[in-house]
């Protein structure tokens, strides 16, 4: 197949082909003629073209129609015009419904180059553009969120409802159940797509650091500060901001994130200019918003300008029927990752994984499964291939091992506190998720009443 630029010149007038033929060949394009419309379209019928040359006055069936039936076989063609002075407001014309521009005859070979040039640069701007969005749309489809639980299914058709919109959402679920996937899942599937979704964790930054991670600053705002630098809120423009880990955010940064939420402007820390920004919002918690609003470490404004369309993410324990399916999607990933030929776990390495509680969820199943693929070897995981903490729930705890002891500690305390689960849980120092896991960690029961 020839690399060269191709070009299709179609004119009635012999001479005007050939030195039409002469010029493009001399600049190493792939030329080829066409006397008549007809024979035109015998030709594309074969190929494409990068550019083509029309003739508007011809006999027969004349350029502006040939234009349409160009169009109808390939919508992306680049059409530029050949025209006497009389026929300029016809090529204006064609340039309303789609041709590229046109020339006047006589014509100057200098500047049908140059127009060519142009025309060219364009098409492949148009192509790398296309093919950037297809990378873009696969690259969304590969992220997949995995699971046909019954679950997942509902979180599936709110995803689909929700991506759109430009609502605001909340996602909420224990640490590790992918909480950020489903967010990309629902910027993948919205119009702003093709802008940037941009990710802050604000749990993982100290108070003055988000601030000036969220609002960007001037140079000079603080010490450090030795140059202006744009800010998340700023590198969203056009897309997403998702917030990880929302219910951590500062008191006064609340207020500040809240203002930008409402007014879509901002100010750099350290700045005086006013950024005007367009985004969406999708924030994601692990934490009882309710009862940090009750308690005020949480604003109830934000609270209800976040709180808009709710996606709950149910933890891997309430959906064991994925857990196979996850299992297997993670052994094919790192198969193809590691160049290994492992291809799928034994019905015993299995068995262990579904009845194991996941209290990392998606993440430790991930996490277990890397690990299991490393140490490994072909064709299948096997059980002793498992992290040891899989296998080591369904031991009995040895009298005096430190997981008796503990397991000793709460019972102890869920008893004093009536099994009340937020009190126990802020006398133990932990928070109300990690309560839940040690209670079925180790199997304990609320005293029915009576």
């Amino acid at each position: 197949m020839n690399s060269n630029p191709s070009i299709l010149i179609v004119d009635d007038e012999q001479v005007v082909r050939d030195s039409l033929s002469k010029w493009f060949r001399e600049d190493g394009f792939d030329v080829s003629t066409a006397s008549s419309a007809a024979e035109a379209l015998q030709q594309l019928q074969g190929r494409r073209w990068d550019i083509l040359l029309l003739d508007i006055k011809m006999p027969g069936m004349d350029g502006m129609e040939l234009q349409q039936r160009v169009k109808e076989i390939d919508s992306s063609a680049t059409i530029i015009f050949i025209t006497a002075h009389a026929t300029v407001d016809t090529a204006v014309k064609a340039l309303k419904e789609g041709a590229f521009d046109y020339v006047t005859k006589p014509v100057d070979p200098d500047y049908l180059s140059h127009l060519v040039t142009n025309a060219l640069k364009q098409r492949n701007l148009f192509n790398e553009n296309l093919k950037l969005k297809e990378q873009i749309s696969e690259f969304s489809r590969a992220d997949e969120i995995v699971g046909d639980s019954p679950q997942m299914h509902k979180v599936y058709e709110l995803i689909e409802t929700v991506a759109k919109t430009d609502t605001t959402v909340m996602i909420r679920g224990e640490s590790g159940t992918g909480k950020e996937i489903i967010a990309r899942a629902i910027h993948s599937n919205s119009s702003r797509r093709y802008f940037p979704i941009v990710a802050v964790n604000c749990g993982a930054l100290p108070d003055g650091i988000l601030e000036s991670e969220l609002f960007g600053h001037e140079r000079g705002a603080f010490t450090g500060a030795q140059y202006r630098r744009k800010g998340k809120l700023e590198l969203a423009d056009g897309g997403t901001l998702f917030l990880d880990e929302v219910g951590n955010i500062d008191v006064k940064t609340q207020m500040d994130l809240l203002r930008v939420i409402e007014t879509k402007q901002f100010t750099r820390v350290g700045g005086n200019d006013i950024i005007k920004v367009d985004f969406r919002v999708i924030c994601a918690t692990n934490k009882d918003l309710e009862k940090a609003v009750a308690d005020g470490s949480f604003r109830e404004d934000l609270y209800y300008r976040l709180n808009v369309f709710t996606i709950f993410i149910p933890p891997l324990r309430e959906r064991k029927g994925d857990i196979p399916l996850l299992a297997n999607y993670f052994v094919q990933k790192y198969a193809r990752t590691m160049g290994k030929s492992i291809t799928s776990l034994s019905p015993e390495a299995m068995d262990t994984i579904v009845r194991y509680n996941w209290p990392g969820n998606v993440r430790e199943l991930e996490n277990a499964i890397e690990r299991a693929m490393v140490v490994g070897k072909p064709p299948v995981i096997r059980p002793e291939d498992l992290p040891y903490q899989l296998t080591e729930r369904n031991h009995v705890l040895p009298a005096g091992s430190l997981a008796m002891v503990e397991k000793g500690h709460i019972v102890s305390i869920l008893e004093q506190n009536k099994w009340n689960i937020s009190r126990s849980a802020e006398i133990l120092q932990i928070d109300r998720v990690t309560l839940y896991n040690k209670i079925e960690k180790y199997g304990l029961k609320k005293p029915s009443a009576g």
